[in-house]
């Protein structure tokens, strides 16, 4: 089969396309959160039963992630997005409309392994459009598209249910995967996963690779241990109104916003650099809260850099995974969404742990500690590669200058 190759208008719509898809998918999972006590009154469920909806979807993502890449990892791409899309719709067409918990669960479940699958196989099929220069900036654009999803979609879905009703916001972003399928179905041009540049790692390296697993699953555990109980700190420890904790939160998403766009335009160009300072910022902000946080300037500070770190590190780790895949990158995209989805169940179990014996503000520190150690491995992977590099730029030196290293 002939690879037609992709004229640029085609590729940026693509990309745009999946960017509507990220967002859809984002909001799709964790939209029930604002409107919990909505579909607990409606249903005649416990909070908690409904908590499952969001709990139950992340185990999903993270345990079936990697299964589903490997099984699908040679159908052709464009079917493969247009199916999930399609699930994505119908799931939440159903969800909206058969008044059942039952119903609305196994709907959540659907979205969640199509949502597994279409993290993992949307990367590769955006790079491959586009030359492997700018790698990291496409990456960044698809993060701006789930970024948005905590920012507008999840606030805007929340208002939407409770001056209309709980199913009309599943019915909204479902039906915003119509134009994303609709678009890929036309401009993505046909080819085997296998072809192209995007579907196996730049420089594979197993040691690299399990490193950014861990700091993908660190920083993400850090990060929710205390991002869970977030509310209670600001009130509690910090002493903001609880009026004033959606606009402290709504900083938070913003900043974010602007760390992935930023990032993203450097990823290509400082690679470790990008992965290393929003790990470090990460870090200083949960370290800084747990010290400083009753502070009200520092709070909103600390806040600022949190926010300005939790989507470009998985941005970052999501492009180095790729670059350092040791076999296909879509099954090394789907391992760093397992070990993400991880991070926030074990963090979301920590937090809960440690709250009724240190309060929200020692979630903080274990959280900042986890982050720290993340920054640790990370930095220790920087020196030992840099240190192999030296040698075998030496040894290279010395091969060429004279006869001795070769001879031992």
């Amino acid at each position: 089969m002939t690879t037609e190759k992709p004229t640029n208008w085609r590729g940026v719509a693509v990309v745009g396309a999946l960017m509507l898809g990220a967002f859809a998918f984002n909001t799709t999972e964790n939209l029930p959160i604002g409107i919990l006590k909505l579909i607990s009154d409606d249903l005649g469920r416990s909070l908690s039963a409904i908590g499952l909806l969001v709990s139950g979807y992340g185990l999903t993502v993270a345990v079936i992630s990697v299964p589903i890449a490997k099984v699908t990892r040679s159908v052709p791409r464009r079917l493969v997005l247009c199916a999930l899309l399609a699930a994505l719709f119908l799931a939440s067409l159903v969800a909206a409309t058969v008044p059942s918990y039952w119903a609305l669960l196994a709907g959540r479940v659907v979205t969640a392994v199509a949502q597994a699958l279409f993290w993992a196989v949307m990367g590769p099929v955006a790079v491959g459009l586009f030359p492997p220069r700018v790698r990291g900036r496409v990456i960044g654009a698809l993060s701006v598209g789930g970024s948005l999803a905590l920012v507008v979609g999840v606030p805007g879905g929340t208002w939407l249910g409770h001056h209309t009703s709980w199913q009309l916001p599943f019915l909204v972003v479902g039906a915003l995967a119509i134009p994303s399928l609709i678009v890929i179905a036309t401009a993505l041009p046909t080819s085997h996963p296998e072809e192209g540049h995007a579907a196996r790692g730049v420089a594979p390296d197993t040691r690299r690779f399990a490193v950014v697993l861990a700091v993908t699953a660190l920083t993400v555990t850090g990060a929710f241990a205390a991002y869970t109980y977030i509310s209670n700190f600001l009130v509690d420890e910090a002493g903001f109104a609880e009026s004033t904790v959606s606009t402290l939160l709504l900083v938070l998403g913003v900043t974010g916003i602007v760390g992935v766009a930023v990032y993203g335009q450097l990823l290509d160009r400082f690679p470790r650099a990008t992965l290393t300072l929003p790990v470090t910022t990460q870090t200083v902000a949960l370290l800084g809260l747990y010290t400083a946080g009753t502070s009200q300037t520092v709070a909103v500070i600390m806040l600022m850099f949190l926010g300005a770190s939790l989507g470009p590190v998985f941005m970052a780790t999501q492009s180095r995974v790729m670059h350092v895949a040791p076999g296909r990158t879509e099954t090394a995209a789907a391992a760093n969404s397992a070990a993400y989805n991880s991070g926030v169940a074990a963090g979301a179990l920590a937090g809960s742990l440690l709250l009724p014996l240190f309060g929200a503000r020692g979630t903080f520190l274990v959280g900042g500690l986890l982050t720290a150690a993340a920054l640790l491995l990370l930095l220790e992977e920087q020196f030992l590669s840099r240190g192999r590099e030296a040698r075998w730029t030496g040894l290279g030196g010395a091969r060429k200058g004279g006869g001795m290293i070769v001879g031992l």
